[in-house]
């Protein structure tokens, strides 16, 4: 009986090690195939970050495409600004008479003043929902700027690679609201992104790992 206690445990500490290491090749792989376009998936929050990732996607060129955006399923002014987005896009550029972009919708991770205890079994929930729909798009980079949406749809995208389906390269901007300290979404994904983009210079003394631009939006 114990010598089946022994193998058990080592066997769940092989497995352990396995599942770490694949995790840290996942996170320190960034290549990327050369290829003309690449599928975007976009998460976008509701009032200000919606805003400042549609400004943005206006400095990205028609090769990142298809764009997948996700919103939260209450998010009926996200829809509104990214559907205005894509039309004023396809207007400027006769080239992309027909966009081709799709909006997708999750449960939200956290309603505003809801509990932090409710909110790990929403998180929760709303992962499992993101996994299958990340796994049918299967994007080659996700973007995202802070809204509570992101954290389920990143370790989802983090998931794919891990599982060996496919590498996702995750970019996370901070918002430019953010000066001196990360919002919770920054926190949990400055871990866990390919590429954590801040637009302060007091953000990058504080984490250095990450990538000052300067002002993107």
């Amino acid at each position: 009986m114990v010598s089946v206690l022994i193998l058990a445990a080592a066997g769940a500490a092989v497995a352990v090690l396995l599942l770490a290491l694949r995790l840290w090749v996942v996170l320190h792989s960034r290549v990327l195939e050369p290829r003309q376009s690449l599928s975007l998936l976009v998460v976008a929050g509701s009032g200000g970050h919606t805003t400042e990732i549609l400004r943005l996607l206006e400095h990205l060129s028609n090769a990142y495409s298809p764009r997948h955006y996700i919103i939260a399923d209450t998010d009926e002014m996200s829809a509104h600004k990214i559907n205005s987005f894509e039309r004023n896009r396809a207007d400027r550029d006769p080239s992309t008479m027909f966009p081709e972009y799709f909006i997708h919708r999750i449960p939200r991770s956290r309603e505003v003043q809801q509990s932090w205890l409710s909110t790990v079994l929403t998180t929760l929930y709303s992962m499992w929902l993101s996994f299958p729909l990340t796994h049918r798009v299967k994007p080659d980079l996700v973007l995202c700027n802070g809204p509570g949406t992101c954290v389920p749809v990143c370790i989802s995208a983090l998931l794919l690679g891990i599982l060996g389906i496919k590498k996702v390269i995750i970019v996370y901007v901070e918002s430019i609201c953010r000066v001196e300290h990360l919002s919770l979404s920054g926190k949990i994904l400055f871990h866990l992104s390919d590429y954590f983009i801040v637009q302060w210079p007091a953000l990058k003394e504080k984490y250095p790992k990450s990538v000052y631009l300067g002002r993107i939006v």
